[in-house]
């Protein structure tokens, strides 16, 4: 997956926007406000309101990251967007990356979304969005620190989920019946799926649905392997990634059915190794919280992603104590894989206190939820998923075309696997999607656990934005007027999601076997729901602009790129590089090309000139693709700096430059 695309331009210092502040107002809570032309958005806790004519500017708690929203009337989206620019910050010079047309949404008449350049050591995000209502644009935009971007993406969500034009009100499916999926409904699923398949070029999609306790849809689309004529189908097994976590969070809900431990029970009781580097939040951790994406911890993946050939459970989880929280507890949703991986051990470990981390922490998976519910075919065996009817990861190679994949970076989560780690398929995950329907009755009308201890997970953790909250596992979603549950998982090559809407007594399964197959998942929940409900036509035209948007930023993305690496900057890189936490980088050149081996994996890269005047290299491997190291010269000697959003490494250069073998790849 290309991670400058997904992740998008996260990046450069910025000049504070000169700004006569009519009025500034920090809100104590989460408030309703409106633009200029009184167009409704929620306006976050804690940040601060300012506006100036017709701009409203919402600073961040943090200072120097902001979302502003401009009404303005223009003669297009281009001069909406220079004005509002005008507004804002007239000294704002980032130049324009790509300017693409979504589809007009939720009463807007008109759409347009403008990422910007910038540069590594900016470490900033910078983007637009223009949309026009009756003669009017509204113009957002997003400028902010990567950092505070990040774990506050879910108060960002709060702005741009209600920003609609005054007056409307959004679809919703709240008191409607669903439709029972007859053949001519189910025909439309079908065509619908095959049509994203190929307009994302993924080689193998399947998909399951039940209704009313049945299965009344489950098969495959495309192949399992590029070249290869072996099809998908309903058995076919997929990496399901983080879809792990809702499974690892039933094993410790039969836990607490069995009064092995509560919710509520500190984590250091069961697990007494458990600790953080903040010594206040791991006293604070409850079995609840491991998974609840709520203690302040933020995204940390890198140590695995990069040394996981030497991770073991007992060295992740040892890891933890290295890891500080960047917000307050139960302030801020921030995703943490360590976590999610520490609540699966801890279950584990109660059950088998004398065995292995992973060893438990398998044995419980299997024994109280893969066997009682059916699932014989998911596992955490990697050697055995990858025989028979199994799917192979495919992603981009450097000139955007789908490839086969390696499989080395999905190993690296085996040592955090109950955040993500498991194999299934399409009619294993409907076993369980329909157990959460039935919730927790099994088919023959036994009961596999107690109702009240199975929703618990579903309870609100922490908020996702004004219509999605997290609980344990799983994401409740109720943007149209019905909860869906849900949740998704990735990994390289590898893109699903299993989702069931209680009310309608409907689940759903999408298993891709593509890096590009996780823009498949948002229209096809979304096309379910308009089958079910008949809701407004709009699944298929997402697709659509999607599909050539990916195209267009996949393009835009690899324009600057200088692939092979440019011999001036190839030349000049160290023999290897080393860093305390993600360990040693061998580069090695293999003709014209340059790779860099993290143990792990490795990977070809590419050079690319910054804006800033700096030089980086960045991995473009299929799958592997949008690491970036910023080259330097640290008194005198080669280093590298890498960064996610809330990190800093700095790799030292060691040994002599790189050499020549054909062992390279």
């Amino acid at each position: 997956m290309n991670k400058g695309v997904l992740i998008a331009a996260l990046l450069c210092a910025l000049s504070s926007p000169i700004v006569a502040q009519e009025a500034t107002q920090v809100l104590a809570s989460d408030t309703p406000a409106a633009t200029a032309n009184g167009n409704p958005f929620i306006a976050p806790a804690g940040w601060t309101l300012s506006r100036n004519g017709p701009a409203v500017i919402l600073t961040a708690p943090e200072g120097g990251s902001r979302v502003a929203l401009v009404d303005v009337a223009a003669k297009d989206a281009d001069a909406a967007v220079a004005a509002a620019w005008a507004a804002y910050d007239p000294k704002a010079k980032w130049p324009l990356k790509l300017a693409t047309d979504p589809p007009a949404r939720d009463g807007w008449e008109q759409a347009r979304v403008y990422a910007y350049e910038t540069s590594a050591n900016d470490m900033r995000g910078v983007s637009a969005r223009a949309t026009l209502y009756k003669g009017t644009w509204t113009v957002v935009i997003y400028d902010m620190a990567n950092d505070v971007g990040e774990k506050r993406s879910a108060q960002v969500s709060r702005i741009y989920d209600r920003l609609l034009p005054k007056g409307y009100q959004r679809e919703t499916f709240a008191g409607k019946t669903a439709h029972a999926l007859d053949a001519q409904r189910i025909a439309a699923l079908r065509t619908f799926v095959e049509d994203a398949r190929q307009k994302f070029e993924v080689p193998g999609v399947a998909i399951g649905i039940v209704q009313d306790g049945k299965v009344v849809f489950a098969e495959g689309f495309g192949v399992r392997e590029l070249g290869k004529s072996d099809k998908v189908d309903a058995d076919t097994r997929f990496m399901i990634a983080s879809n792990t976590k809702a499974l690892t969070t039933l094993m410790l809900a039969k836990l607490v059915e069995q009064d092995k431990f509560g919710w509520d029970t500190p984590v250091t009781q069961l697990l007494p190794t458990f600790k953080l580097g903040d010594a206040d939040t791991t006293r604070q951790v409850l079995v609840k919280h491991l998974i609840c994406a709520c203690t302040g911890l933020p995204r940390q993946d890198m140590e695995w992603l990069f040394e996981g050939e030497r991770f073991t459970p007992e060295t992740a989880m040892a890891s933890l104590a290295t890891m500080q929280p960047t917000s307050k507890f139960g302030e801020l949703f921030q995703y943490s894989n360590p976590m999610a991986a520490a609540a699966g051990y801890a279950g584990g470990h109660v059950l088998y206190p004398t065995t292995e981390l992973g060893a438990g922490y398998d044995a419980a998976m299997q024994a109280l939820v893969f066997d009682p519910l059916g699932m014989r075919s998911t596992t955490f065996d990697y050697a055995k998923a990858q025989t028979g009817n199994h799917a192979v990861p495919h992603g981009l190679d450097s000139s955007g075309k789908t490839v086969v994949a390696g499989m080395e970076l999905n190993y690296t989560i085996l040592p955090a696997r109950p955040a993500g780690a498991a194999w299934s398929t399409v009619n294993d995950v409907l076993h369980y999607v329909q157990m959460e329907l039935d919730k927790g009755a099994l088919p023959d009308g036994g009961r596999y656990i107690d109702e009240g201890v199975l929703l618990e997970r579903r309870k609100p953790q922490v908020a996702l934005g004004n219509d999605a909250d997290y609980g344990m596992g799983l994401i409740v979603d109720r943007t149209w007027g019905v909860p869906v549950v849900h949740h998704g998982g990735d990994m390289l090559g590898f893109h699903s999601d299993m989702l069931w809407l209680p009310d309608a007594d409907v689940g759903a399964v999408i298993l891709t076997n593509s890096d590009p197959g996780v823009f498949i998942r948002g229209p096809f929940q979304r096309r379910l729901l308009e089958v079910l409900y008949d809701g407004k036509p709009e699944a298929v035209e997402n697709v659509t602009k999607r599909a050539t948007r990916f195209k267009q930023e996949v393009a835009a993305e690899r324009k600057r790129l200088v692939v092979p690496a440019d011999p001036a900057v190839s030349t000049k890189l160290a023999g290897a590089y080393a860093n305390a936490d993600l360990g040693t980088i061998t580069v090695t050149n293999d003709g014209a090309a340059t790779w860099f081996d993290v143990g792990a994996w490795k990977s070809e890269v590419a050079s690319r000139k910054n804006d800033d005047g700096t030089t980086s290299v960045v991995t473009v491997s299929p799958g592997l693709d949008g690491f970036e190291f910023v080259v330097i010269d640290k008194a005198g000697k080669p280093a590298l700096k890498f960064r996610d959003a809330q990190h800093e490494y700095e790799f030292e250069g060691t040994g002599a430059a790189t050499a020549d073998t054909a062992a390279a790849h």
